[in-house]
């Protein structure tokens, strides 16, 4: 009996807890603001987890590494309403306070920084709702004594009182059948499964609304972008080796990787959206997003890449950016003697610091307005964002920018150097194999095996690629046609003679500075994995 009574109080605590959540993300997302409490608390949490942890989860969950931090704190928040619902046992009423104080702390969380009434909404709805949740199951499950009818003849109550234990603690007249999984037992674990049912669908439906409202809000502020004053070169035919599974040379904006600190990206609107350029220059410059339109933006293809992309890994992807040249705008501003950083601003709090000279050298480092011949997407950015060929994102591709301060590194810390990461973050050589798929078996035809990939050293240029079958001779692969220094390239190699059974191929890549990729595996901390990729697969 005692084991029943605990896990209808752990219940109705975890239940009220899904609830809440449940009910706090629907309503934020019917009114369109990003104040869910699942929200708060990951906004919160990210910039305090240690930076291993960050990294474990982007090389686990990659782009999905949001997705998991939300329903990991929705699992937390649910123990942890189990753990308050077992406080119920003795300290009801304590119990009650505590679950309203775990619903009222994202309120907390949003007052310290400006929140709005409306954005108080979804969490105080919330928790009155798991709060009547909690006491209604508890009312079905665990009445108190004095609200248990039994009569005399019918039942006996065993210490009634302060101590007492209900219903569950009733003990029948000798003869009678048990009692335990009576009606209201089966009752309350019935509504408390419909519950949760309804909390996990709550949840689901909110963060569906949200995904809405902010593509809404993409295509209402959508921009016209104006045609390019120097337009890219189009993609030349030997560029695109044709191999089903090897990825495209141009990468789609649906399928371009996402990394960045913001669970939600932000709603910045381009009519009041505006650059300051300020710190260690001559002249403080704002430039408005009518005035950068007006500019001669130039079209250029750069390959971003993330640095915590693991060995062979897909956080890397290219597109053809549209945007103004940074040094244009940093020579406005007139940077003065001994600067040799420019510290980037986001919206979202962000900071990424980059090289003065990168930013200042002839490569097409570009305030971004466009991608793919598109507005720059709101994951990405919109209305505008920094693309510098050659360095990791952490130290440069900073989205929702805002601001460009001229310093020192020795006078300020970016966001990731803070936490470890490297100051510099140039873009090492890397290559990986897309063919054959790992674990596929392959069907040779008179032992010919066609394997591809891609290779990357971002301004630098890829000069050789070379390919290994089962640790043996390097060969020499085919590149495709270079597209510019600034991108990726396919190449592809088709071995002969291959015998069935399971093998590995193995690439490595060579820029044109002579550069060889990295054998040595290192983990990502503090500027970039490295080692060589391999693929093994059978042969039939």
């Amino acid at each position: 009996m005692a084991g029943r009574r605990t896990l209808v109080f752990a219940t109705a605590g975890a239940v009220a807890a899904l609830v809440y959540f449940g009910a706090s993300e629907f309503l934020a997302g019917v009114l369109s603001t990003a104040s869910a409490p699942l929200l708060v608390f990951g906004q919160t949490l990210i910039p305090l987890m240690p930076t291993v942890l960050i990294k474990a989860a982007i090389a686990v969950f990659g782009t999905h590494d949001k997705l998991a931090l939300i329903i990991t704190i929705a699992a937390v928040g649910v123990i942890v309403g189990g753990l308050i619902g077992l406080l119920g046992r003795t300290r009801r009423g304590l119990s009650l306070v505590l679950l309203a104080g775990l619903g009222v702390l994202p309120i907390v969380l949003l007052f310290t920084t400006g929140g709005t009434l409306l954005d108080f909404a979804p969490a105080l709805g919330g928790v009155l709702l798991g709060c009547a949740v909690y006491l209604g199951l508890l009312r079905l499950g665990a009445p108190e004594p004095a609200l248990v009818a039994a009569a005399p003849e019918q039942t006996h109550l065993v210490g009634v009182g302060p101590g007492g234990t209900g219903l569950s603690d009733a003990v029948p007249p000798a003869g009678a059948p048990p009692t335990d999984a009576g009606p209201d037992r089966r009752m309350f674990f019935g509504i408390a499964a419909g519950l949760s049912a309804l909390g996990i669908a709550a949840i689901a439906a909110g963060q569906s609304a949200a995904v809405l409202a902010r593509n809404a809000a993409g295509t209402v502020t959508r921009l016209v972008l104006p045609r390019p004053a120097s337009s890219a070169p189009p993609v030349p035919d030997g560029a695109e080796l044709d191999i089903e599974d090897l990825a495209p040379i141009v990468t789609p904006n649906a399928e371009f990787y996402r990394i960045d600190t913001a669970l939600v990206p932000p709603a910045v609107a381009a009519d009041s959206w505006s650059l300051r350029i300020h710190g260690m220059v001559d002249r403080e410059v704002t430039v408005t997003m009518e005035e950068l339109l007006g500019l001669p933006l130039e079209e250029h293809y750069v390959t971003l890449t993330c640095v915590s992309n693991e060995v062979g890994g897909d956080l890397i992807g290219n597109a053809k950016w549209l945007g103004y040249p940074i040094r244009e705008l940093l020579a406005r501003a007139g940077p003065q003697a001994g600067a040799d950083m420019v510290l980037s601003g986001s919206d979202d709090g962000f900071t990424a610091s980059t090289p003065l000279e990168v930013l200042t050298d002839d490569r097409a480092a570009l305030l971004a307005v466009g991608m793919n011949g598109e507005p720059l997407p709101r994951d990405h950015g919109f209305p505008a964002r920094l693309v510098v060929p050659g360095l990791y994102g952490f130290v440069s591709a900073t989205k929702w920018v805002t601001s460009l301060e001229v310093t020192r590194f020795a006078d300020k810390q970016a966001y990731w150097t803070t936490r470890g990461w490297s100051t510099h973050g140039p873009v090492l050589v890397a290559s990986r194999v897309d063919v054959p798929r790992a674990g596929s078996t392959v069907a040779a035809q008179d032992g010919r095996v066609v394997t591809a990939g891609m290779a990357w050293a971002q301004h630098s240029g890829i000069e050789q690629v070379q390919v290994r079958i089962d640790n043996g001779d390097w060969n020499t692969a085919e590149l495709s046609e270079e597209l510019t220094v600034d991108t990726w390239r396919q190449w592809r190699f088709v071995f002969t003679g291959v015998a069935p059974g399971s093998h590995t191929v193995t690439v490595r890549a060579t820029d044109k500075d002579g550069n060889v990729q990295i054998s040595d595996r290192r983990p990502a901390i503090p500027g970039s994995a490295t080692g060589l990729h391999d693929r093994d697969f059978r042969v039939d």
